[in-house]
């Protein structure tokens, strides 16, 4: 049960918009076996002065197109999957919209799995 919260620069059009969630999902599918239609993802637009960034952190030379990507998770995966994860997010979405991989930043978040409510006020894993 992956909750992602993904900010960037406003001004970007949906079909953009949209290809970041669809890219972000299959990478989370694909790397952290999420099953279908398990989808909560935010996107948050943030005009020029709510919006900064380590241009060279890191040596890494990132743009005004930089994507901030936060997914919260259970804390059930292994390194090699958080690896896989971020690998694949930068290439899908690399792939469509055509973000470069300077400008892709993700932070995973782990909880415990009794730490989740889907729904009716239960905690469904505990």
């Amino acid at each position: 049960m992956p909750l992602a919260h993904i900010s960037l620069r406003a001004g970007k059009p949906e079909a953009y918009q949209q290809a970041i969630f669809d890219s972000l999902y299959r990478a989370l599918r694909e790397t952290f076996d999420v099953p279908e239609d398990d989808q909560f993802m935010t996107i948050t637009e943030h005009g020029v002065a709510n919006f900064r960034y380590g241009a060279s952190y890191f040596e890494i030379a990132r743009s005004d197109d930089l994507v901030l990507i936060q997914v919260t998770v259970s804390n059930t995966r292994t390194l090699e999957q958080k690896k896989a994860l971020f690998r694949r997010i930068a290439e899908l979405l690399g792939e469509s919209p055509g973000i470069r991989p300077q400008d892709v930043f993700v932070n995973l978040v782990e909880v415990a799995k009794e730490n989740w409510s889907f729904g009716h006020g239960l905690a469904q894993y505990a």
